[in-house]
Parts: C-alpha cells; structure tokens; sequence
C-alpha cells in the first residue's frame, strides 16, 4: 500500500524540475525585444470593445497623461480573461490564464512585466518578463499580448507598450460597451441600476457604481460602494463615459473628481499618470460539487 504522503512528495520534487524547464525554455523561445524597454510606455488596462472592422475584440489601453485610448487585438477567449481580471472574478475552477498563473505561483517565479514591443504583418507581438528567485537576469518568453495582458491584470504585473506599436494601434476603429466594467487612474466603474442603487442606500444623483480601488484613489481614501458624480465637472453617463471624460484632462493638469460615500460628498484630484499595478488575484471559492 503506498503511502499517502507520496504524491506530495512528488509534486515537491517535481518543482526544481519545472524552474529548470522553464529556464531552459526562456532561453530557447525567447527572441529579443523589438524595442529598448527604456523607451515603452506604460499603460493601463481600461475595458474590452469592438474594432470596428469585423466585430474582433479589442483591449482598450489607456496611456498615462490621459492623451490617449489604443486598442490592440485580442481573441474572444483572451477578452473574457482579461474582463474577468478587471472586476476581479475568479472562477470556480481555474481557467487557462489563472492556471498558468498559479503554475508560475507554486514555482516562486514572479510575473513583473509584459511587453507589446511590435507589429509585424498587422500581428501583434508580446513578451513576459519573469523573475526567479536566486536569478539576477529575468527570463523572457515571447507571448501572444492578450495573454500576457491577461496574465499581468491577475499578477500584477506592469505593461508596457512600444511607441511604434501605440503610433499603428491608434488607427484602429473601435466602440466600447456602455455595460461593461472600465478602470482608470486606478478605479474600477461599474453601471447602477434602481436595485442595487436601493441596495447600497446611494443617492439618486447620475453616477456610476465604484466597484474596485486601487494606488492613489485608494490612499485618498475613496472605497468600493462610492459613488462617482463628476469627472471635471461632468457626470458620467456609463463606464466608457467615464473613461473618454479621464481621457480629455488637459495636459499637465489633475483629473478632478467628485464623488458620493458613506453620506457625504468627497472631492477628489488624481494625477493621469498610470498607478501602480496590483494584484487582482482572488482566494477561490470553497470547494464543492461542481467541476
């Protein structure tokens, strides 16, 4: 009879062994960056919409300043991942990316950043940048960018973008979905209705729903369950709303915010730049029947 602590013994042992394969992997898959990461921007995930030639999925990114919008393609696989990373839904069971998430989890190799480095023939071009303990290089493995933004929204994980690739993704005709979560400057929107309006106790003012916070929303002191009434003076009317209102901040200037919670009206100046990344990762739920 074999004993029951075997297959952990296993898996155990089976760990340097994956860290060795990774590395070795790294090193025959990885190809050079097409651009000096000194030179990428850093950006931040806003939402999913559409492009407007032939409905593909898009990743709406918002670059700091608050200048501009740049939608990048991405399968319809990828947009429900990286939707699931905004509003920090974890799943039941894990799916591709959250398992590929936990893999890098239980080997102790660290996600720190993704890249969008280039566009060749209209495709797209990532790479991870991961980080083993003892390593002083980080491994790079060349990636699809959806699944490396996917993968940095659950690890927190900065995403930089090259400027040739933000120069050919503006060209790119999208529309965004009024009912779909959106972040900027680190805070997440959601729409309200009359229920959960009633729900939350919120006033009847035109908002939106804060649903997450993070970086220096957060340290100001804004929560979920607020509720948004002015981006510079302007109610915003849905989510892509919000974001197009964040987006035409005047240069050099703070987004001003007014917003509702726990009884009393807040005021609000966050600078446009992109915050810090956090973790979206979630705990799982408690086991059960379903598979």
């Amino acid at each position: 009879m074999s004993s029951p602590r075997l297959p952990t013994l296993r898996r155990l042992l089976a760990l340097p062994l994956l860290v060795v394969l990774l590395v070795a992997w790294g090193q025959a898959a990885a190809r050079e960056l097409a651009a000096d990461p000194d030179t990428m921007v850093e950006v931040e995930v806003a939402t999913i919409g559409i492009s407007g030639v032939g409905g593909v999925p898009v990743v709406l990114l918002r670059e700091p300043g608050a200048r501009e919008v740049i939608p990048i393609f991405i399968g319809p696989v990828e947009a429900g991942a990286i939707l699931r990373g905004l509003r920090g839904d974890r799943p039941r069971r894990p799916m591709t990316h959250e398992l590929l998430g936990d893999v890098l989890d239980g080997i102790k190799v660290s996600l720190e950043r993704v890249y969008v480095d280039a566009i060749v023939d209209n495709t797209f071009l990532g790479m991870l940048e991961l980080r083993l303990a003892g390593r002083d290089d980080p491994i790079r493995i060349d990636s699809r960018p959806s699944d490396a933004i996917a993968l940095a929204l659950t690890a927190g994980a900065s995403i930089l973008v090259a400027p040739q690739v933000l120069d050919a993704a503006r060209e790119i005709e999208y529309e965004g979905f009024a009912d779909q979560a959106v972040v900027a400057l680190g805070i997440t929107v959601t729409p309200l209705d009359d229920d959960l309006r009633e729900a939350l106790g919120l006033p009847d003012d035109t908002g939106l729903l804060v649903s997450d916070v993070s970086g220096p929303a957060e340290e100001a002191g804004m929560a979920p369950g607020a509720l948004l009434l002015e981006v510079n003076g302007a109610p915003p009317e849905n989510p892509m709303h919000f974001l197009e209102l964040v987006r035409d901040t005047p240069e050099d200037e703070d987004a001003h915010l007014r917003y509702w919670q726990e009884g009393e009206e807040h005021e609000l100046d966050l600078s446009t730049d992109v915050p810090a990344p956090r973790s979206r990762r979630r705990e799982p739920a408690t086991p059960g029947i379903e598979t």
